[in-house]
């Protein structure tokens, strides 16, 4: 589909907000009995509208840091392909923004003070990715933030809103799924060094070089398998290892996948393919869960 608006918020990442927010809600369920299935809507939609907009600025952003031109490696970009106005743009992403706002209001009155922070933060993060004098983008924390709201904040802050407490295995799973959330940033980034060094992108890719940059690819989408071993109790979750082992040989292939694949616009295949193994862990995660 060559809709620009529909190229610029990117749904092929959309999975990553959605796949901690379910996963929080079935380990809700689970642990609580039942849950306010508006309470998961509502949270799902202002998941989807942070992201939404993180993708929109992000779009404005690099191009008006020169990060992002026509002749990149990724993805064409809105912006910088010149399909749409950088003002109109960043309109766009305040008002997903705004609206995911009005989402999380609903949500306070619900889960209260933490999800208050939880949600300034998240915004916070998304404008600024490539926003303001040191972008989370350019630096080397954007695999941390994504690891960090993409995983950890997201799965637990579900569970928090869903039965108002604190959960030790929403720790565990969003570690996991943020694990795998980092890896994606991490082939975006292994595949933009050459690109991104010129333009005072230094991310730890820049900084870490190829070699170490696929080492901890092959680190993040791995520790997830070792991080499902202390899940909970095997008399509790007695499915759950031996079902998420089914991905395994998928996150193995993506692990030789870094190595063999020439470096340029051939990765854009593994990061597509390692947003689907966060999909694929997190779906078996659920059904584990809940068996």
């Amino acid at each position: 589909m060559n809709n620009p608006w529909w190229l610029a918020i990117r749904p092929k990442t959309l999975s990553m907000a959605v796949v901690p927010v379910a996963v929080g809600g079935v380990i809700a369920y689970v642990e609580g009995g039942s849950i306010e299935m508006l309470h998961l809507l509502v949270i799902l939609i202002a998941a989807v509208l942070i992201q939404v907009g993180t993708n929109l600025y992000n779009d404005a952003g690099d191009a008006l840091r020169g990060a992002d031109t026509p002749g990149r490696l990724g993805p064409k970009r809105a912006v910088a392909e010149g399909w749409l106005a950088v003002r109109v743009v960043q309109r766009a992403a305040y008002i997903s923004f705004g609206l995911a706002l009005l989402a999380g209001i609903y949500l306070i009155q619900v889960g209260g003070v933490p999800i208050l922070l939880i949600g300034l933060l998240s915004i916070a993060s998304g404008l600024g990715y490539t926003a303001g004098r040191y972008p989370i983008a350019y630096t080397l924390m954007g695999e941390f933030f994504v690891f960090l709201f993409f995983g950890v904040i997201a799965v637990v802050g579900t569970v928090w809103i869903l039965l108002e407490s604190w959960s030790v295995m929403a720790l565990w799973s969003g570690s996991a799924i943020g694990s795998i959330a980092a890896a994606v940033l991490v082939v975006n980034n292994y595949r933009d060094i050459e690109t991104d060094q010129p333009v005072g992108k230094h991310t730890l890719a820049v900084c870490l070089g190829k070699t170490a940059t696929r080492r901890l690819y092959l680190l993040l989408i791995l520790l997830p398998f070792v991080l499902v071993v202390g899940m909970g109790h095997p008399q509790l979750y007695p499915n759950l290892l031996w079902i998420e082992l089914l991905a395994l040989p998928f996150a193995l292939y993506l692990g030789w996948s870094i190595y063999r694949t020439p470096h340029g616009r051939g990765l854009n295949r593994l990061l597509e393919q390692t947003a689907q193994l966060q999909l694929l862990f997190g779906g078996l995660f659920m059904l584990g869960v809940y068996l």
